[in-house]
């Protein structure tokens, strides 16, 4: 009973030691002419990887500028106009980091952005030097727990995998809602658009029957204009 409790407890110390530290997912509206910035605090060898992308540009087209700062404000990365982009960095300073989305080349469309940001903690779990001066012993006690430190590293490696799995999902969420998206705003154009071509065949229709009817008839002002006219 107490070895099957020290695994379980060896096998969520070794998850948490290799998965992610942090995950967060957001959709955000940056309106025209605003740069929003967000903080957050990452510790130094962290990989910070962010992913993100435009899923609605108002009237406008589907882009955003983006920029990653760290904490004494150096531009790591910089996009211009994109609508959607990833990036991955491993910090080398210990500090906030700021992640921005900058709409100020846009006057009038507000954009919907859709990001995820995943904070990476890889580090050696507190019983890795305990793995590697048990693998050079050959008793039956220390073999035993080199097995469990395989099937330790197999089941962080399985939840690393679902986890980078539930991301690809999301974008392709996000994918989803952004054509959604395109399809509405198209299809509010073409409605409108073709409410004013009927409109304007309607009253092309009624001044052509309007005119062609002053022409033949003599006791309007109309008449007496076509006849000065000539006609």
């Amino acid at each position: 009973m107490i070895r099957i409790q020290l695994l379980q407890l060896l096998a969520t110390t070794a998850i948490f030691s290799i998965a992610y530290s942090y995950e967060k997912e957001m959709t955000v509206y940056i309106d025209a002419g605003r740069n929003e910035c967000f903080y957050h605090p990452v510790r130094n060898s962290e990989t910070i990887d962010i992913e993100y992308q435009v899923i609605d540009g108002g009237h406008g087209d589907l882009d955003i500028s983006f920029s990653l700062l760290d904490p004494i404000g150096l531009v790591i990365v910089s996009d211009y106009k994109k609508p959607e982009n990833i990036h991955r960095h491993e910090a080398n300073k210990a500090g906030d980091y700021r992640f921005c989305f900058d709409n100020t080349f846009s006057s009038y469309n507000r954009k919907t952005v859709f990001f995820e940001l995943i904070i990476e903690q890889e580090g050696k779990s507190a019983f890795d030097d305990d793995w590697d001066t048990a693998s050079t012993a050959k008793t039956a006690e220390e073999l035993y727990d080199i097995q469990v430190h395989e099937i330790l590293e197999y089941v962080g490696r399985v939840h690393m995998q679902m986890a980078r799995a539930h991301q690809i999902l999301n974008m392709l969420r996000s994918n989803e809602a952004r054509d959604r998206n395109l399809a509405e705003a198209n299809y509010s154009k073409v409605n409108l658009w073709s409410l004013f071509q009927i409109c304007s065949m309607i009253s092309v229709g009624l001044l052509q029957v309007f005119m062609v009817r002053s022409i033949f008839d003599t006791n309007t002002r109309m008449s007496s204009f076509w006849k000065k006219m000539g006609l």
